[in-house]
């Protein structure tokens, strides 16, 4: 029997179109994500997804009708597996397959302690959190009191930097580095919850310019590196520069955009970096424009988890 278990904390993605209302109304019934009372929750809720629901499901037409996120994630649990000896699940937030699904498992098993490994590098109430208290909630429901144990953010781990930057180089390859700037695309959040005294903000800052001295200590020189937001939603000021802005209003036309806050590709990296965006750039006549891929079930980032399991 084994007493540990490990658990990989995402916000999940829809495994068809039919799951993408599903998808956003348990994204926009999370405290941590509309931070208001619940009747405004449900009122704004609402609206939101009256309103956005057809293009989304549009936008996940493109994408094959389903994200990629699902299958990717299983694909580094079949690679993990081979270096660790526990049970390993997928717990997404606002989509199948759920933690509650894992933690009858657990319980049924005799799992005495859950490892939490959170998808998102940088910590935010808004991810880490929540998945976090998903999972609390989901062993009180069913009267499961394991030990659990979380990953710590880990953006400025010198491996996760190094993963980081191998993707970058991946994505230009046979390319002249000196000849484009590179957009360190992070998901942006309203400024009223980093103000509340969220830290991801500071935590993505830090993650950018270790990324920056990687590079250098390299030998490894851009045009320019920038870090940039993306994923703004709606009308309340949000995290500065957005990278719409900054594709709008070109000073280099040669671009690589790296997806920061994701692990593994998504809607918001597949669709919005690499096909909505990628419209922009055309429109604006860039040169190139490349979108690099996340870690998915790279070796470095099996590498990165299993080092960070077997160190507890």
């Amino acid at each position: 029997m084994n007493n540990r278990a490990l658990l990989l904390l995402n916000m999940g993605g829809p495994n068809n179109i039919e799951e993408v209302e599903l998808f956003l109304r348990n994204m926009f019934a999370d405290k941590n994500i509309l931070t208001m009372n619940a009747y405004m929750r449900k009122f704004v809720a609402n609206i939101i997804i009256s309103k956005r629901l057809e293009d989304v499901k549009e936008n996940y037409r493109l994408l094959g009708g389903k994200s990629p996120l699902p299958e990717l994630t299983n694909r580094l649990i079949e690679k993990l597996k081979l270096h660790l000896d526990m049970p390993i699940y997928p717990a997404m937030r606002y989509v199948p397959p759920f933690a509650n699904r894992a933690l009858e498992q657990c319980k049924k098993d005799g799992v005495k302690e859950l490892i939490l490994f959170p998808m998102y590098p940088q910590y935010s109430t808004t991810t880490t959190l929540s998945s976090i208290e998903d999972i609390e909630s989901g062993c009180e429901a069913i009267g499961y009191a394991p030990k659990i144990t979380v990953i710590d953010p880990y953006y400025d781990d010198y491996h996760y930097v190094e993963a980081c930057c191998e993707k970058i180089m991946e994505a230009m390859e046979g390319k002249e580095t000196k000849e484009y700037d590179l957009l360190l695309s992070a998901h942006g959040l309203p400024l009223s919850i980093i103000k509340s005294g969220d830290p991801y903000q500071n935590q993505v800052e830090g993650n950018s310019s270790a990324i920056k001295t990687y590079l250098a200590s390299k030998g490894i020189v851009f045009h320019d590196i920038k870090l940039v937001y993306q994923s703004k939603v709606g009308s309340s000021a949000w995290l500065e520069p957005n990278l719409v802005d900054v594709l709008r209003n070109p000073t280099h036309r040669k671009v690589l955009i790296y997806p920061l806050a994701f692990t593994i590709d998504n809607s918001e990296t597949v669709f919005e970096l690499d096909i909505e965006h990628r419209e922009i750039a055309d429109k604006i006549k860039y040169e190139d424009y490349i979108v690099a891929k996340c870690f998915n079930d790279s070796d470095k980032f099996v590498e990165l988890i299993v080092e960070k399991i077997k160190a507890l």
